[in-house]
């Protein structure tokens, strides 16, 4: 298959032979798989043969609105569920926590933490915080490796107490799962290799391929689009992946033409390719959420308790986070991803 090149740019691979050919090729690529497939694994929850579908409840009809707001308000008492993580003994009292470990700074392996590569990122961070008010521990954490399309179903299943992964907050979502307040601002952006005619969000995604994550905000902006007019018929969006990283791969090997992802995701991306860039505006608005059981309202408000109080601590909260992983990729100006004050469901 041809890559970038088949619409008169210039392919990746092609790009690449200007810094080093096959031996470049291989540095970028081991660049980017390092983290993913030659460092010791950590925990994995299986996953289904077959794609398993989710239909969302009467919680999230058509007519959903901030679903960012959906959450409830903070509480650090502790409820059934708090109390079961509490009562686990020896070795398995600990937090088990669905997390990425492929995502270039938010969390990843670290080939240069030690022998054991640490899980370390932006996401990270945040669950050590959530698991040391928890259990007075922030290494009281079992991590599971929770590809971007199981993320729900390992919730539902039991496999995990919550995801702590990137995961966008929307209206299908809440019907599924619980989610946090927000943690972090971000929006769908496009990532094309500097070579490319592309240009953003727009006509140049005519007649080209691009690649997303199965189960991703992306790939349902896109579809939705699609079917609106919005986004050329021509796009060929049937490249789906299990996992986000997996789109770079496909994308280095001039399999497809672009990526659609978080923008926040696709700036770590970019810093691991320097033939590729951030194509254009985000053309979304979205917001990070930790996810959890619809029936785990104690954990839910103990979360959102923690993240207020996580956004107020200036030495170790969420600040200091994002200037140790976020800011060179980001940018210093931490208000651009920070989101609002939050908002919570009115109960009685």
């Amino acid at each position: 298959m041809n890559g970038a090149g088949a619409k008169g740019g210039t392919t990746v691979r092609d790009a690449l032979r200007g810094w080093g050919g096959v031996t470049a090729m291989a540095v970028v690529c081991a660049l980017v798989a390092l983290v993913a497939l030659c460092l010791p694994p950590l925990t994995t929850t299986a996953r289904n043969t077959t794609a398993t579908t989710y239909t969302a409840g009467t919680e999230a009809e058509e007519d959903c609105e901030a679903p960012e707001k959906q959450t409830l308000a903070p509480s650090s008492t502790d409820g059934d569920t708090i109390r079961a993580i509490k009562n686990r003994t020896g070795e398995k009292r600990k937090l088990v926590v669905g997390v990425d470990q492929n995502s270039y700074r938010w969390g990843y392996r670290n080939p240069n933490s030690g022998k054991t590569a640490e899980l370390e990122g932006f996401d990270i961070d945040l669950v050590h915080r959530i698991a040391e008010d928890i259990l007075g521990d922030p290494d009281a954490v079992q991590f599971k490796a929770i590809p971007t399309d199981q993320r729900i179903p390992a919730i539902q299943d039991g496999r995990v107490d919550m995801v702590v992964r990137t995961m966008t907050i929307n209206c299908d979502r809440i019907g599924d799962v619980a989610f946090s307040a927000p943690y972090f601002k971000t929006g769908q952006q496009v990532l094309a290799p500097k070579s490319s005619p592309i240009e953003g969000y727009d006509d140049t995604l005519a007649d080209r391929r691009i690649c997303t994550a199965a189960g991703s905000t992306a790939f349902a902006a896109l579809e939705a689009d699609q079917k609106d007019g919005k986004l050329p018929a021509g796009t060929d969006i049937s490249t789906t992946v299990p996992n986000q990283l997996d789109c770079l791969v496909r994308l280095q090997l001039g399999e497809v033409d672009a990526v659609v992802t978080d923008g926040a995701l696709a700036a770590s991306q970019a810093a691991q390719d320097p033939t590729v860039q951030l194509k254009g505006d985000a053309f979304t608005a979205e917001y990070y959420g930790v996810a959890m059981k619809k029936s785990a309202d104690d954990l839910v408000r103990r979360v959102n308790q923690i993240l207020v109080d996580y956004r107020k601590d200036t030495e170790n909260g969420w600040q200091a986070s994002y200037e140790k992983w976020l800011s060179a990729t980001l940018g210093k100006d931490a208000k651009k991803s920070e989101p609002p004050a939050p908002q919570y469901l009115r109960t009685t």
